[in-house]
């Protein structure tokens, strides 16, 4: 990192640069996956709406195709733009987006079926860190599987990077370490949390009293 360049000035949370970020979001658009901190832990992103791109991801992670990616986006109304989210599903994602929740909704046809082994729907973040949601704003939609790989403990700091991740990656942003965790995984449409996380409570109550 080249210290006082114009395009390292600005420091985002965790102190990636917005020139860390430029390259990072160039290097998505050229098809490559890119790691970056989310505020659970290290993301592996590519462009979701890149069938290749999404093969890639599943391909560095060894992830079995059954196992669905969810995509992250810069902030909720990017999401809501482009998927056909039910009027209950977008009101649940505003109330609870940005934070460590992805919300299941349909997946329509801007979003590949590689994503989720051909299903109809999809999860979606808006991550509550301030550098993974200016990356999906720079890139787009992108995915949101954690940086490992598939069966391997979470990824808290670059440091615990598997190598053949972070070889295949054209940029990681660190971010310092983060929290650790898992999003709470929510279907809001059919009532359903498929895995309990953060905001669990709230989110039960959400949907017990919400119509």
């Amino acid at each position: 990192m080249n210290a006082g360049g114009p395009d390292d000035a600005a420091v985002a949370d965790g102190g990636v640069t917005d020139g860390e970020l430029d390259r990072a979001a160039a290097a998505v658009a050229d098809g490559e996956a890119v790691v970056y901190p989310t505020e659970t832990v290290y993301g592996l992103g590519a462009d979701a709406t890149d069938p290749a791109a999404v093969d890639r991801v599943f391909e560095l992670k060894d992830r079995p195709r059954e196992r669905p990616l969810s995509v992250a986006f810069g902030d909720v109304e990017a999401a809501l733009s482009l998927l056909p989210a039910t009027d209950r599903a977008a009101r649940f994602a505003r109330a609870f987006l940005p934070g460590p929740v992805t919300v299941v909704v349909d997946r329509g046809d801007a979003l590949p079926p590689e994503l989720v082994d051909g299903g109809s729907r999809v999860g979606i973040r808006v991550p509550d860190h301030a550098t993974a949601r200016a990356l999906a704003d720079a890139a787009g939609p992108t995915t949101a599987t954690i940086a490992n790989r598939s069966g391997a403990g979470s990824v808290r700091r670059v440091t615990d990077l598997d190598a053949r991740v972070r070889e295949g990656a054209a940029v990681v942003l660190d971010g310092g370490e983060t929290p650790g965790g898992e999003s709470t995984v929510v279907d809001p449409d059919r009532g359903v949390i498929h895995r309990a996380g953060p905001l669990a409570d709230r989110i039960r109550e959400w949907l017990a009293t919400e119509p």
